[in-house]
């Protein structure tokens, strides 16, 4: 089998290694040696687009968040769930991430940067949620290994009690809130209920993963009755 070659590097604010590396037609990004994502399995990041944008194709100017661009895949997913007159903003907190997939790795996911219903922000998910107020539709959540936050320490915010506050904040009514996590978490699903979703988990087979399934939280932000 050919040996991995490094195609780029990219230092991130806690003093690791982000890399992008080739091996043939496969691509991968690792920090300080560790796979985060991969070419060749990207079935549960496009599902996490899939079921949190479930619906949203009828929804006139439907506006979603997708937090971590990775390879691009979940962006793609997305716009096969929703109208040409939505709009999808990005998040990714690495601009070498941009780049990589502008200029090296965006024919993986069918270009999805090119396609004009997408926005860029180059900064942090937790800042952008924290902004906005009855604004998503869906924030689709793909930036850690899951809800302990393994690789940034600084996304731990975004799954506290009071970071899925500020989540269904940002949410229009009955908004969906769906994280892709590596594992499984019954705290943490916990704590969405504790935020104010109803919460339903979705289990995705990963074939050789040690795990066997990635877990994805879709979680729907409960509206408040008149006379509650």
């Amino acid at each position: 089998m050919a040996p991995w070659l490094t195609v780029d590097r990219a230092p991130v604010d806690d003093g690791g290694e982000l890399t992008l590396s080739a091996r043939g037609d496969e691509y991968a990004i690792r920090l300080d040696g560790q796979e985060l994502m991969s070419s060749d399995s990207h079935d549960s990041e496009e599902k996490l687009a899939v079921h949190g944008c479930a619906g949203l194709r009828d929804v006139p100017g439907a506006r979603v968040l997708i937090g971590g661009l990775g390879m691009g895949y979940t962006a793609r997913a997305a716009f096969g769930q929703l109208a040409d007159d939505a709009e999808v903003e990005v998040a990714e907190l690495i601009g070498a991430v941009v780049r990589w997939n502008r200029d090296v790795i965006g024919h993986l996911a069918g270009s999805p940067l090119l396609d004009p219903r997408l926005r860029v922000i180059e900064g942090d998910v937790v800042e952008v949620i924290e902004r906005a107020r009855n604004r998503y539709d869906a924030i689709l959540l793909d930036v850690d290994n899951g809800p302990q936050a393994f690789t940034w320490r600084e996304n731990k915010r975004l799954y506290t009690l009071p970071g899925l506050v500020a989540a269904k904040a940002a949410l229009r009514p009955n908004g969906i809130l769906a994280v892709w996590s590596a594992f499984e978490s019954p705290a943490f699903t916990g704590r969405l209920r504790a935020a104010g979703f109803d919460v339903k988990v979705v289990r995705v087979f990963v074939p050789g993963y040690s795990g066997g399934r990635h877990a994805l939280w879709i979680a729907r932000s409960r509206v408040r009755s008149a006379h509650a």
